[in-house]
């Protein structure tokens, strides 16, 4: 399969190197070797051709951000990170936090020759209460194994991404992501209880409280939630963990249009309550893709304009069911959905979710995709995929063949949230096709008095449209944060404002 990758001094060529930056050399290597020694640890690419072992590093699971990174390393401990951020805050060399790199807005990738600090070495779990459900691990944990080791305790992580198997705690709290069980766990925001934090000058932020109440003085914590490694590193956080449900049931439906999916929604709000743990929407264009590129047996008979798939999460199963079941017959008898079916056993809610969470997977296959992570009022949710489209169409630039950029103009997402992910599956990455989109979609979510990036952060690719969502005295005052905490600003430079 040919790809083409959208190198990002291509495609920011307003972007220049910040000269106060120092240039790396073999003095700056040698103390890094010396702190964390010659292993694995330190990736040198200053010294020695390191091209192919720096390259997951430089670049994007998506292919469309690429740095130039010649160092990488890999504290194994809080105090090692401490001595290495201050060394380089002293020696003005610039940082990129890194955990799984599985982002998509360019947050993780250096730009230039940033340094990337892993935390990959950094994945203890280093205890657990499950008396009151409290977790505190490692930056560098990766979400599916701490979920397994929750899971042996009869408890569960209050957040699930489809970059699971990758993607890092630290990672998660650094861009506040959002997943699949927010709707019935709440936000980041809500969950970690506290924070240790390595700031630019080498500083220890102990807050690593597992107290629910502690209302002494101000809630440093929630800065470094979202702020995508600017403001410091964060290297331990310690969470609230729920009870893992005994008795999960998933749904997947079948629904004729956009109204239908809203009428679902509230009845399955006011019938499924206190069990209902996600409703997801998927339009009927991407459930295609995913059948394109898997060809997998679809669940349901006939194809649809739209689909949700339903969670509910409970502890009586026989009662859980019922609710179920009653709200499904209602639906149907009432045409709010057109066909459904009930998983019968955990191979088949495995397999209903793949439907909803290889969706981002089976995107790239044609080469490129441009993604947008974006809140908007529930009621004109889906409207700007219809927009998006139309605009793409009428330019000319979707069809079938390589004269046309792209190939389907799609949206899925977390109607409970009023999170929808607008995709543009291409042949390719393509000015005229980017030329269309942006500012479009910016301005699109602005009169709507919606969000530019509800979940997935502003990394490199929002940067410059942060001022569609943000006033311009929010954006001041991010920035006095901002030169508070890193003054010198080697913190992940040249993104997020």
């Amino acid at each position: 399969m040919a790809v083409a990758s959208l190198v990002t001094l291509t495609g920011y060529p307003s972007l220049k190197r910040d000269n106060k930056f120092t240039e790396l050399n073999t003095d700056h290597v040698q103390f890094f070797k010396d702190l964390l020694g010659t292993g694995s640890a330190v990736i040198d690419g200053v010294s020695t051709d390191a091209t192919a072992d720096l390259e997951p590093f430089n670049s994007d699971w998506m292919r469309k951000y690429k740095g130039h990174t010649k160092l990488v390393i890999k504290p194994g401990s809080t105090e090692e990170l401490s001595k290495a951020l201050k060394y380089c805050n002293d020696n003005m060399l610039a940082v990129v936090p890194q955990g799984g790199n599985s982002g998509l807005v360019g947050g993780s990738v250096p730009v230039f020759d940033e340094i990337v600090v892993s935390t990959s070495r950094m994945n203890n779990i280093r205890s657990f209460d499950p008396v009151s459900g409290t977790l505190v691990v490692d930056a560098g944990c990766v979400l599916e194994t701490v979920d397994h080791f929750l899971a042996d305790k009869g408890h569960i992580f209050p957040l699930d991404l489809g970059a699971k198997g990758s993607c890092q705690i630290g990672g998660n709290v650094a861009t506040n992501a959002g997943g699949l069980r927010l709707l019935r766990y709440g936000s980041l925001h809500g969950n970690v209880l506290g924070l240790e934090v390595v700031l630019p000058d080498g500083t220890i932020m102990d807050d690593l409280t597992t107290l629910r109440k502690n209302n002494t003085g101000y809630d440093l914590k929630q800065l470094f939630i979202g702020a995508e490694g600017t403001l410091g590193m964060i290297t331990g956080v310690s969470l609230l963990c729920p009870r893992r449900s005994p008795a999960v049931n998933v749904a997947l439906l079948g629904l004729e249009s956009f109204e239908h999916l809203q009428r679902a929604y509230r009845e399955a709000k006011g019938q499924l309550s206190e069990i209902l743990s996600a409703f997801e929407l998927m339009d009927g264009r991407s459930q295609d893709l995913v059948y394109e590129v898997t060809g997998k047996k679809r669940p349901l008979e006939g194809e649809h304009p739209f689909y949700c798939l339903i969670e509910t999460s409970g502890s009586n199963a026989e009662h859980d069911g019922a609710k179920l079941e009653s709200f499904l017959d209602r639906v149907m008898e009432e045409g709010i959905v057109a066909d459904g079916v009930l998983a019968q056993d955990e191979t088949q809610k495995q397999s209903f979710w793949s439907w909803r969470e290889g969706i981002t997977e089976c995107l790239g296959h044609w080469g490129g995709v441009y993604k947008y992570d974006l809140s908007i009022p529930l009621t004109q949710l889906y409207d700007l995929v219809e927009d998006t489209r139309a605009r793409l169409t009428s330019a000319g630039l979707v069809g079938e063949g390589p004269e046309h950029p792209v190939v389907a103009v799609l949206g899925y997402g977390h109607m409970g949230d009023g999170n929808l992910h607008l995709n543009i599956a291409t042949r390719g990455f393509n000015k005229a096709v980017e030329e269309k989109l942006e500012p479009f979609v910016y301005e699109w979510i602005a009169k709507r008095n919606g969000s530019i990036s509800a979940e997935h952060g502003l990394g490199l690719q929002k940067k410059a449209y942060i001022g569609y969502s943000r006033s311009e005295t929010m954006i001041r005052l991010m920035k006095q944060v901002k030169n508070l905490f890193d003054p010198r600003g080697i913190m992940n430079p040249y993104k997020y404002i």
